[in-house]
């Protein structure tokens, strides 16, 4: 099985790919289709991280109402491990046919690349369909922690330095490198705690083991809400309209926003007419107003792009982390 060594410049097929169409491949389909329309039986849709978490929740409300439109199941296959790559190479080697997605959240599609030697697969050559939705990270610190805003939290960190702790879901996640993003805006370093996921680090903010966390809403709000976490800040772009007491951190740190997102893409070679297709009812389906209220539980934005518009957004994220990672010398130990 061959391995990929990092290369910057692969992710440009991403843009190349949506913008040519494969018509022969897409004439080879139709013709081979015998009149079947896709799909035509069960569809996989593989989510490289364990259930119950942002990662798996928004591909499974999808999947269950792509089920609903086409008359045919599209069943979520968890397949969890190193950071997202195995469940992401068993998908790599998928045939081209439709029948084999992938939805993920950053890592495996962005980040990976910059902190693994190798990897079994190439994210540039998968085919991207559209980005499902955004989850903006959270500044979240126990109630113990006396601080108010994110000045004064910073202030509290310049006084203290490497005396308050922030959890992380692990070396490598998004939590990790919001958090790292964070130190290096606003000048100020904490000792991070690495855990092996939210759900995990979650549990030690809120019993004091540390101090903060950025960590995604979806999965921190309930406990805001009941008391037992203290929100300081949201790291969208704009505040939320489910939130609006809540400020950015970016009203502090200008031009701070991470987010976790989950791109949904097909396999490599996938012919354009069934990922068009894809993207049309995918978009379709996240304009389903019954949809919104299930959104709004996990704090997720429904973004629907195209497949341009997604492999734009997915060279901006893999830009944004590569110069995270390179600036504060992130690795795995």
């Amino acid at each position: 099985m061959a391995s990929h060594r990092t290369r910057r410049g692969n992710p440009s097929r991403w843009s190349g790919r949506t913008v040519c169409i494969a018509v022969a491949a897409s004439l080879a389909l139709a013709a081979g289709a015998r009149g079947g329309e896709y799909p035509d039986r069960p569809v996989r849709m593989i989510v490289p991280f364990p259930a119950g978490g942002t990662a798996d929740l928004l591909p499974r409300l999808i999947a269950d109402r792509l089920s609903r439109k086409w008359s045919e199941s599209v069943v979520i296959d968890n397949r969890p491990g190193a950071g997202g790559n195995i469940g992401t190479e068993l998908f790599s080697h998928a045939d081209p046919d439709g029948y084999t997605l992938l939805a993920t959240p950053p890592g495996p599609l962005t980040i990976n690349q910059d902190l693994y030697p190798r990897l079994e697969f190439d994210p540039a050559a998968f085919v991207p369909v559209t980005i499902i939705a955004r989850v903006p990270n959270a500044l979240l610190i126990n109630p113990r922690v006396p601080a108010d805003s994110v000045d004064a939290l910073i202030a509290l960190a310049r006084a203290n330095v490497r005396k308050l702790s922030a959890a992380t879901q692990g070396n490598g996640t998004t939590s990790h490198l919001t958090t790292e993003l964070f130190q290096s805006m606003a000048g100020v370093r904490f000792v991070q705690v690495p855990y092996r996921g939210s759900a995990p680090a979650l549990q030690g903010l809120v019993a004091g083991n540390v101090d903060l966390m950025f960590d995604n809403l979806g999965a921190s709000l309930p406990l805001v809400r009941n008391g037992q976490l203290k929100l300081l800040a949201v790291a969208s772009e704009r505040r939320m309209a489910s939130l609006p007491d809540i400020p950015t951190v970016a009203e502090t740190l200008p031009g701070f926003s991470a987010a976790t997102w989950i791109a949904v893409m097909a396999p490599p070679k996938t012919p354009d007419i069934i990922v068009h297709k894809l993207n049309v009812d995918i978009l379709e389906v996240l304009r389903d107003p019954a949809l919104e209220p299930r959104l709004n539980e996990l704090s997720a934005e429904p973004l629907g792009f195209s497949q341009t518009m997604t492999a734009k957004y997915l060279l901006e994220e893999m830009q944004r982390w590569h110069n995270v990672i390179q600036a504060a010398g992130v690795t795995l130990e």
